[in-house]
């Protein structure tokens, strides 16, 4: 793969270690030849904070890589995620394995997986994306809605429940597998749409095509819908429908080269093997 060159830094500084870790990067990179370098201690990105860059290091948790998704895909690189906080889903790196393969990885000993991308459009000229959902429920947190879901114009079933998850199968293990949602391999091009406590028992999850265009209609009286993208950023909807589809992006998220996505599912959902004999 191609080396990187100029890298961006994202990272968390409530997560312990994390300032740490970023400096100690930073010096291996210096040391690998990396031209150019920048630092960014927060969350939040200023403008055009990615533009020139050959790839992002993002240092913390699943929500930090969530908050940098936007500006990577929309300057087409790729993200390098270190975890330093407790689940750990898309960050692909330990904090020792960074440090033990920064520099072989900035010279293109890695791989690249393109993950598909939700696109939510939620009015006149407002677009979003979202790597693992879009989440849509009531902007009255007690309060139950009534929705249709059309799929392609053609009515899929009105839901009466506290909201509905949209996931790409980045994010099936998220919101949507606590919802009771199907855990989907990230290499598929699929939607999954799991109602969240839905008041009729046969509601259960549907996976779409990846061609499919949705619309959420909201049929609540005197109701607004507050759309999540990423659990990050958050939308009241005045208007009645809301689309979503697979983004005509993907986002890639540089990983190891013996990376294995079953493993990760073994150890971060505490999968366990067969019974063990008695003896």
């Amino acid at each position: 793969m191609s080396p990187f060159r100029r890298l961006a830094f994202v990272v968390n500084p409530d997560r312990p270690g994390a300032a740490e870790l970023a400096d100690e990067l930073l010096e291996i990179a210096g040391r690998a030849g990396v031209k150019q370098t920048k630092l960014n201690k927060g969350r939040k990105l200023p403008r055009g904070y990615l533009k020139g860059c050959d790839a992002v290091c993002v240092i913390g948790g699943d929500g930090t890589l969530l908050g940098v998704v936007r500006s990577a895909a929309r300057e087409g690189i790729p993200i390098i995620g270190v975890n330093r906080g407790s689940l750990g889903f898309l960050t692909a790196f330990s904090a020792d394995e960074a440090r033990m393969h920064f520099a072989a990885l900035l010279g293109g000993e890695y791989r690249l997986a393109h993950r598909s991308l939700l696109e939510c459009k939620i009015g006149p000229g407002r677009r979003d994306v979202a790597l693992n959902d879009v989440v849509i429920k009531n902007e009255v947190n007690s309060r139950l809605m009534r929705i249709e879901v059309y799929a392609d114009d053609e009515l899929v079933t009105d839901y009466y429940a506290d909201g509905l998850v949209f996931s790409t199968p980045t994010g099936s293990t998220a919101y949507n597998l606590a919802a009771g949602g199907p855990i989907i391999h990230p290499a598929a091009q699929a939607i999954a749409m799991t109602p969240i406590s839905p008041h009729t028992l046969s509601n259960r999850s549907i996976i779409f095509r990846d061609t499919v265009k949705l619309r959420v209609v909201n049929r609540t009286d005197d109701a607004r819908l507050l759309v999540a993208m990423d659990g990050q950023r958050n939308s009241v909807v005045t208007g009645s429908s809301i689309e979503v589809s697979l983004a005509p992006r993907r986002l890639a998220l540089a990983q190891p080269k013996t990376y294995s996505h079953f493993a990760v599912m073994r150890s971060k959902l505490k999968w366990s093997g067969g019974l063990t004999e008695k003896r």
